[in-house]
């Protein structure tokens, strides 16, 4: 199947790992170009070299703290000077915790990267997608957000409130962006095998037990966690012009966990 993806230039936040950096490279096997962001220098650049070297296409490390608004115009200013076909959002990690136990401060730095920062980049880089559609190739724009919007827990507020706000931000504006040649679309990974998949599970270890060496006990058998391919397929899929026809729609990948009672 051909995705015609060969020589598209996309913007991937959060790509120096996890889903990310999978997102960047799947991408990446498809011919597309990609700008990665995150806030670690170092290892961005390492990670977009690497990527370059073995797929051989264009991938350019963009430094960036996504949780400032200058910041965000200035990852703005440089994509609006280029050609971009697609935008995926996926910078932020909220962290767990109840209504009692986060405080007001961690709630806001968290929601300025991962909440403001879809909201912001968005806001600034539809327009720039919506200009460049005349061509008759709709553009799309791809929020990584997370399964909490659907199975909401009292042990994962903030996430669960932001989420599920990312979530209508998403259906609202991509519900009738097609229009204007752009598709806005999401999806809500469940637990996936990530460095953060741990930390999550050490909070809620910590919570439970008040040890958070016990994290690993949590880690489910059916299902068991996906994997970050297995994230990155769809997403690559959802982007492509063999998913031409959705928009204004959230997609969640988490082995039918959500669907349970």
């Amino acid at each position: 199947m051909d995705l015609e993806l060969n020589g598209k230039r996309a913007l991937v936040t959060g790509a120096s790992k996890g889903i990310g950096l999978g997102i960047a490279r799947g991408l990446a096997a498809e011919g597309v170009h990609v700008t990665m962001v995150a806030r670690s220098a170092d290892r961005l650049a390492a990670e977009a070299e690497r990527i370059a070297s073995e797929l051989h296409i264009e991938a350019a490390p963009f430094p960036c703290d996504l949780s400032q608004s200058d910041e965000q115009h200035r990852l703005a200013d440089h994509l609006t000077a280029e050609p971009l076909d697609i935008v995926v959002n996926n910078a932020g990690a909220i962290p767990g915790g109840s209504i009692t136990n986060v405080d007001e401060e961690t709630w806001r730095d968290a929601w300025d990267l991962k909440v403001f920062g879809y909201i912001n980049l968005t806001r600034l880089l539809l327009p720039h997608l919506e200009a460049q559609a005349t061509d008759g190739a709709p553009r799309v724009l791809l929020n990584v957000i997370g399964a909490a919007a659907d199975r909401p827990s009292p042990g994962y507020i903030a996430g669960a409130v932001g989420n599920s706000g990312l979530v209508a931000l998403s259906k609202a504006i991509g519900s009738n962006s097609i229009r204007r040649g752009v598709r806005v679309l999401a999806v809500n990974p469940g637990l996936i095998i990530t460095d953060r998949m741990g930390d999550l599970l050490k909070q809620q270890a910590e919570a439970r037990w008040g040890d958070p060496s016990r994290w690993e006990e949590l880690i489910p058998e059916d299902p068991a966690p996906g994997t970050v391919e297995q994230v990155a397929d769809v997403v690559t899929f959802l982007v492509s012009a063999r998913a031409s026809h959705v928009s204004g729609t959230a997609l969640t990948i988490d082995g039918g966990a959500g669907a349970r009672s």
